[in-house]
């Protein structure tokens, strides 16, 4: 009778945290290198800021761990970047292209589109 086990190599491989195909280790990678860029533009959006929630906003970004965190953080800091000067208008453009690459259906539903 056969034994319908898994092999014993496969089965050992299986529970390792880093083990896998390459495929899978560069989409991995890939996915790690798309959230430090996205948390870093969150940084250098909030570290400009000097209203009072600067600070509180500047600990959640620091301490976020997931794209998904970010994502949450998104309303805060639009809010705290509102404003019509450059730099603002600039680094909400930034967020915003940042954001975009990451979580394609993020922006708010509007009657335009790109072509």
């Amino acid at each position: 009778m056969m034994n319908a086990a898994a092999p014993r190599r496969f089965v050992a491989l299986a529970g390792l945290p880093g083990a896998g195909l390459p495929h899978d280790r560069l989409a991995r990678l890939a996915a790690r290198e798309a959230f430090v860029g996205l948390k870093r533009d969150f940084l250098l959006a909030v570290d400009r800021l000097d209203d009072p929630r600067s600070a509180w906003l500047r600990t959640q970004v620091r301490g976020a761990e997931t794209p998904e965190d970010l994502l949450l953080l998104r309303g805060p800091v639009f809010e705290s970047l509102a404003g019509s000067d450059e730099p603002r208008r600039s680094e909400r453009h930034a967020l915003r292209r940042s954001l975009d690459s990451m979580f394609p259906d993020s922006a708010p539903r509007t009657g335009f589109m790109s072509f």
